[in-house]
């Protein structure tokens, strides 16, 4: 009561690792917004019990008003911790979508079963809009996040990738811990999903 959940809530947020994503807590975002609701009838309980003793809710100081008060700003902090759990997590979905992958199944698997159905639909609605503005604009705007000093790189294979895979300038087969020298737009998008990695150095 009081705020306390949805504190719970944010701070369980924050204890994960920058960037990352947490499963979901399902449990815990609707026991605040349960709370809410509680908050949100014993407000409008003493608000009434004010009118009824015939007082002016805008200038009275007892006890009610003061109890009101009190589950007013329990409320709004409430909602406020909910906003801010469900925004931070939508920034990081964007984020996945820049940095992973355009398509649901470019997420690793780990990844996507942390996700609840409206952030997978979040996401897919993100993505068509991403791809919309690259498609008008003729420029793949998520590759190159950072700017390469070179445009070939040399990666080595962490997973098979068993299908033939097309690249801009030729066709191959990767078999695991085989290494190559590809075109940076190319390999980004496997490095990415972890199925390859940078060789520096």
């Amino acid at each position: 009561m009081y705020g306390r959940k949805g504190y719970q809530l944010v701070k369980e947020f924050d204890s994960g690792e920058k960037g990352q994503l947490k499963p979901f807590n399902s449990k815990l975002f609707d026991e605040v917004v349960e709370e809410c609701s509680q908050n949100h009838l014993v407000l409008q309980s003493l608000i009434r019990k004010i009118q009824q003793e015939g007082l002016d809710v805008q200038t009275t100081r007892n006890a009610d008003h003061y109890g009101a008060l009190i589950h007013h700003l329990s409320l709004t902090r409430n909602k406020r911790c909910l906003m801010a759990y469900v925004f931070n997590r939508a920034e990081i979905i964007q984020d996945l979508a820049w940095k992973v992958g355009l398509e649901l199944l470019d997420l690793p698997t780990e990844i996507q079963e942390k996700l609840t159905q409206s952030e997978k639909e979040y996401f897919k609605n993100h993505s068509i809009a991403l791809k919309s503005c690259m498609g008008k604009l003729g420029i793949e705007l998520n590759v190159d996040m950072v700017p390469p000093k070179d445009p070939y790189i040399k990666v080595r294979v962490v997973e098979n990738i068993d299908e033939g895979i097309v690249l801009s300038d030729k066709t191959t087969n990767f078999a695991s811990h085989s290494m190559h020298f590809l075109k940076r737009t190319d390999a980004e998008p496997y490095i990415a999903r972890g199925l390859m990695e940078e060789l520096t150095g």
